[in-house]
């Protein structure tokens, strides 16, 4: 039986693989069921959602998935870009020496990228959108940033939001060009270009936002559909 944890993290990754609309509404009963656990259960993981900035309650209505405004979207892209600019300049010092973790790390981005261009080739929408989300979040981790890697996988989902409800048009297969070039950068111990190819990046995709487009409707077989289980997951930690 899932925890109210486990409930939260599946209704994340269904927003960094784009399943999940904003606006789109999360039933508690519909939720209930598709987990196998009671109401009590779902409304907890509703709250701490909430609490994160991805869901809202209306009033009388029940609880939706946010629609960012343009300032929260202009203040999450900004969030990414101190972030990952900020480990990026600090990548330097954490990987002198030998040069041995650095390996490690480049080795285990470089399995991403991997799986990034497999989800492209094979058209896997889902998956591809989650994947290229997540190169931030891995990209984190083997830096040795635990916590700004929590952190970061709030930020990719908010701005993911941001690029569904505003219709980007940024190409994943550019995207993931970007993120090569960003990990070659890594691999050379150029964390100065590694930075400046990340503002580069975040600021293609921000730049590619379109208006403000529709929302998707509720019904009980998309939400089922949008939080079933990628069909694949990133590396596992080296």
């Amino acid at each position: 039986m899932p925890s109210p944890t486990e409930i939260a993290r599946r209704v994340v990754e269904s927003i960094l693989a784009q399943r999940l609309q904003p606006g789109e509404r999360l039933g508690e009963q519909e939720l209930a069921d598709l987990f196998g656990v009671s109401r009590t259960l779902v409304r907890e993981a509703l709250m701490q959602l909430q609490a994160r900035g991805f869901v809202e309650v209306r009033s009388r209505k029940g609880w939706y998935v946010v629609e960012p405004s343009a300032e929260e979207a202009r203040d999450a892209f900004a969030a990414r870009r101190a972030v990952e600019s900020g480990l990026l300049a600090q990548a330097g010092q954490r990987f002198g020496g030998d040069g041995q973790p650095l390996q490690a790390a480049v080795a285990r981005m470089r399995q991403h990228l991997a799986q990034e261009r497999a989800a492209i080739e094979e058209s896997d929408a889902a998956t591809r959108a989650f994947m290229l989300a997540d190169f931030h979040v891995c990209l984190a981790e083997c830096l040795g940033h635990r916590v700004l890697a929590d952190m970061l996988r709030d930020l990719t989902a908010r701005t993911t939001l941001v690029a569904t409800l505003y219709q980007s048009t940024h190409d994943a297969r550019e995207s993931c060009e970007d993120h090569a070039r960003i990990v070659e950068a890594i691999e050379q111990g150029d964390f100065s270009r590694a930075t400046t190819l990340m503002l580069a990046h975040i600021g293609h995709v921000e730049d590619a936002l379109g208006q403000a487009g529709a929302t998707a409707d509720d019904a009980r077989a998309r939400l089922r559909a949008s939080l079933a289980p990628l069909g694949a997951s990133r590396p596992a930690p080296a």
